[in-house]
């Protein structure tokens, strides 16, 4: 059996309840979190041998970059300190206002957050702009998740497109939303007032506001994140709110970051989604975004189906948020969203050894396009790395086709990079086993493993062979394997991997922390024959 699938009996290992958001971060003490971890001293998680040639090709990296530095080359990321949640990004003359929470004094062992702006115009490529809401302004505390919204109708009184944000505090009263607002097109806001907008009734979690406006009834609608419950909440004026319904999952650990939207399906109809972020490890399930299809009526959104769907099946791809998609001229087209989410889990929020050689912790997985198709009798969502991506190509490989029993090394040494192709095998004489060794040490030993295994039937990312965050090594996604083919894409940099499998219903979002030499890529099909077909590497790189 595979060397990346020797103990394929086995189930893969349950984590840790995760510890409370906010307590994590309180008094996080930047570096000093990592409990004297440091590069030469961390021992990988433990690899099945590599029974392979263990040389590989001589070579050097694409991009050059620091030793051991893990600033991504092309994935967002904080410019210091640390970042977590995303915030739903906004359309504003023609470029999208990206918020996310910021501590500017993480790495001084300070707490709270405060949000911080990034602006872009193809969702690749972002401008830093600072704070726009600073933490602990008034006596509310630090600013946690929660949404801007343009008020283009002026129903809060702050003026026709002012931006409102609706953002979580938790002074001593405990969590509720309060109203902030900008008149500068976003580039800082002020208080609406020193009361909540949203009292908390008493509950232990009353956080993360996501609100949209409701065009049948001519009204915002707001959905609150609540322990094991959403509250929905409708407001003629953004001050106002009157509870109107909710939405209720005791399965799915602690809710939080809600998404409520409409999207046009590949075949023309109009369907509502209900996204949360989501912990379902406790039933072997993903903690990263799982969403719901189903009818929305202002009130109560109703499920097609009681199991949810989930946009990613990895470890690392929490806190996500959809926004909408306008074209060149400002038209707003409701077949397409994106998605941005957090590379990271509260599992082990400060393990990242970015902190070390870099001065920060905090990455975004990589911008999706996402569209709804409908696919078995259901409509689900679909996603791939954003279409302007590849306007960031420093270098193209077209490899081509390899039939091959066995392993082969590239020429190809990189850090940054999308590799795609298609996995074809007879169906009637499979083999076990096809996939890459990313990041892939000089003797082998340290890689990320990327495939299909056909002798269980599921894809895989398998990180438990390099350096990585935490007891979670190989996520696993069942899929049919006798059409005897298989479109893969997988985006490499510095401290992550993404497998896009097939139309993108499958995604493995993964933290990985190669050390700097290890930028290998080998091609492996084990117990059989396959190809790889169309097979073509395009380095990546976001000038500086």
């Amino acid at each position: 059996m595979s060397k990346n699938h020797e103990n394929q009996s086995e189930s893969l290992p349950r984590r840790a309840p995760a510890v409370g958001r906010r307590s994590m971060l309180l008094g996080a003490g930047g570096a000093a979190a990592l409990g004297g971890l440091s590069l030469g001293g961390i021992a990988p998680a433990a690899a099945a041998p590599d029974h392979a040639n263990p040389g590989r090709p001589s070579g050097k990296s694409a991009r050059a970059v620091p030793e051991h530095s893990y600033r991504p080359a092309y994935h967002f990321s904080v410019p210091d300190n640390w970042k977590n949640d995303p915030q739903r990004p906004v359309f504003v003359d023609g470029e999208y206002l990206y918020y996310y929470l910021y501590n500017a004094d993480y790495l001084d062992g300070g707490a709270g957050t405060s949000w911080r702006l990034a602006t872009t115009r193809d969702h690749v490529s972002f401008e830093e702009h600072g704070v726009a809401i600073e933490k602990n302004t008034n006596g509310n505390g630090d600013c946690w998740s929660g949404c801007v919204v343009v008020d283009h109708d002026d129903t809060a009184g702050y003026g026709a497109g002012a931006l409102i944000a609706l953002v979580t505090q938790a002074p001593s009263t405990g969590q509720a939303q309060y109203l902030w607002y900008s008149t500068d097109k976003g580039r800082t806001f002020t208080p609406g007032g020193e009361d909540p907008v949203l009292p908390n009734p008493g509950r232990h979690d009353f956080r993360d506001p996501k609100v949209i406006w409701d065009a049948d009834r001519g009204r915002w609608f707001m959905a609150n994140a609540e322990g094991n419950r959403l509250g929905f909440y409708a407001s003629a004026n953004l001050r106002d709110w009157e509870e109107v319904g909710s939405f209720h999952r005791d399965d799915l650990g602690l809710l939080e970051c809600p998404d409520i939207f409409q999207m046009i399906a590949d075949d023309g109809t109009a369907h509502w989604v209900l996204g949360i972020s989501a912990n379902g490890k406790a039933r072997d399930l993903p903690a990263t975004y799982a969403y719901w299809t189903g009818t929305f009526d202002g009130a109560s959104f109703t499920p097609d189906a009681a199991e949810p769907e989930w946009l990613d099946r990895g470890f690392d791809f929490y806190g996500a948020v959809t926004y909408e998609h306008y074209d060149d001229a400002g038209r707003l087209d409701p077949s397409l969203r994106r998605a941005i989410g957090w590379a990271n889990f509260w599992d082990y929020p400060h393990n990242s050894p970015s902190l070390l050689t870099d001065g920060y912790n905090g990455d975004d997985m990589i911008v999706r396009d996402v569209r709804m198709v409908r696919a078995g009798g259901k409509y689900v969502l679909v996603s791939q790395p954003t279409a302007a991506l590849a306007d960031y190509t420093s270098k193209v490989h077209e490899i081509g086709t390899t039939r091959l029993s066995g392993n082969r090394d590239l020429e190809l040494r990189s850090r940054a990079y999308e590799l795609a192709c298609t996995l074809v095998w007879d169906p009637s004489n499979r083999p076990d086993n096809i996939g890459l060794e990313l990041c892939r040490a000089p003797g082998g030993g340290r890689h990320v493993a990327a495939g299909a295994f056909l002798g269980g039937g599921f894809t895989y990312v398998n990180r438990r062979p390099t350096f990585n965050p935490g007891h979670g090594g190989e996520s696993q996604v069942p899929f049919d394997i006798s059409s005897g083919r298989l479109d893969v894409r997988v985006l490499v940099d510095h401290a992550s991997v993404e497998l896009f499998v097939g139309d993108g219903r499958v995604v493995h979002s993964h933290r990985a922390f190669p050390l700097a030499g290890d930028d290998g890529i080998r091609l492996f099909v084990h117990g059989g024959e396959a190809s790889f077909e169309n097979l073509l590497i395009r380095e990546l790189d976001v000038a500086d």
